[in-house]
């Protein structure tokens, strides 16, 4: 199998090793653009997807004959924007991974020539995949994958006790579909009343956001590596996952992952990805959410209800599951 992922490499990473442990030879070709890149891997291709430099063009040619040589059974496509790269994928069938349904914002909207060559690739896919119910009717998906998370299984820490749980955690980039104005409204809320029990929202990320954070927020700035923030997000009574607009949230597994409980909207695939037992609250409630800090505060209720979402996702979104469910679809198309 040849993966083609040049943006998502640590996601593609995890996928590419439990299928390997299946017993399946694969070769990912990606790129450095992801901040958690490192040195190659013994099953990895790094290129630089930029057509316009010269520089990138004779290591393409050298991998583009490694490709026709490794004549790959099946070919795994994943946001791949540089038209290079569609003669990597060769003759082979192709499965298409598709995450979301639309852009979440202006900043990722592509150019139109960009939408039209890709798509009319993409749609000559054997078989498109998505990673949700609700992305696969939106475009029509031929199979559903669970979503797993894109930290290495190897570096998820042990559950943290519930003496050892502080503050709330909010992680990624602050754009505007991350609801952070209903987000703090609630949290003033919260930290008024007398279910707060000393904790802090700690934004954690880039963004745009230029209003006023108010008392108990603080906002770590830049970028991050997992290194960084794996210690705060462990020991966190609870991750807003809070959207506005969403498909379904990398970040939401990953809180489930690491046990801790993912705080959702209604939107998109978000609920449909929640442990049993755990709401979805209303995009604009700010009530609701305010109550679910409430509930949360609670050390001993964040641990408990930590460690079903920490077991919800070994069950349901565990790299060795959703790989499991992604070699069907592969098998089913090198056939």
């Amino acid at each position: 199998m040849l993966w083609l992922s040049p943006w998502m490499r640590p996601l593609a990473r995890v996928y590419c090793e439990a299928l390997r442990a299946d017993g399946w030879d694969v070769v990912l070709v990606t790129s450095d653009q992801h901040p958690e890149s490192d040195a190659p891997r013994d099953y990895e291709w790094v290129l630089d997807p930029r057509p316009k430099t010269p520089a990138t063009w004779p290591p393409f040619a050298r991998h583009l004959r490694d490709a026709r040589r490794f004549r790959p059974d099946v070919v795994v496509t994943e946001l791949v924007r540089d038209p290079r790269w569609i003669a990597l994928a060769g003759r082979a069938p192709r499965v298409r991974l598709i995450h979301d349904d639309r852009p979440h914002g202006a900043d990722e909207e592509l150019p139109g020539w960009e939408r039209s060559l890709f798509g009319r690739w993409g749609d000559s896919a054997a078989k498109t995949v998505a990673f949700s119910e609700y992305v696969a009717r939106a475009v029509g998906a031929d199979a559903v994958v669970p979503l797993t998370s894109d930290l290495d299984p190897a570096r998820v820490p042990d559950l943290v006790p519930a003496a050892g749980r502080r503050d709330f955690v909010l992680v990624g980039r602050l754009n505007s579909y991350k609801n952070l104005d209903v987000t703090l409204a609630a949290w003033r809320r919260h930290t008024a009343g007398p279910g707060w029990r000393g904790d802090d929202l700690v934004l954690i990320g880039n963004g745009e956001f230029d209003g006023e954070l108010g008392a108990h927020v603080r906002w770590v700035r830049g970028p991050y590596s997992y290194a960084d923030v794996l210690a705060p997000m462990a020991a966190a009574k609870g991750s807003l996952v809070h959207y506005r607009r969403a498909t379904q949230s990398g970040v939401q597994v990953l809180a489930e992952q690491l046990g801790v409980v993912p705080i959702v909207s209604t939107e998109g695939a978000l609920p449909e990805f929640q442990p049993p037992g755990e709401p979805a609250i209303g995009v604009d409630d700010v009530e609701g959410l305010a109550r679910e800090f409430d509930a949360l505060a609670d050390p001993e209720a964040a641990a408990r209800r930590g460690s079903t979402a920490r077991e919800h996702y070994r069950t349901h979104y565990a790299a060795d599951v959703s790989a499991a469910a992604l070699g069907e679809v592969l098998r089913s198309v090198a056939r």
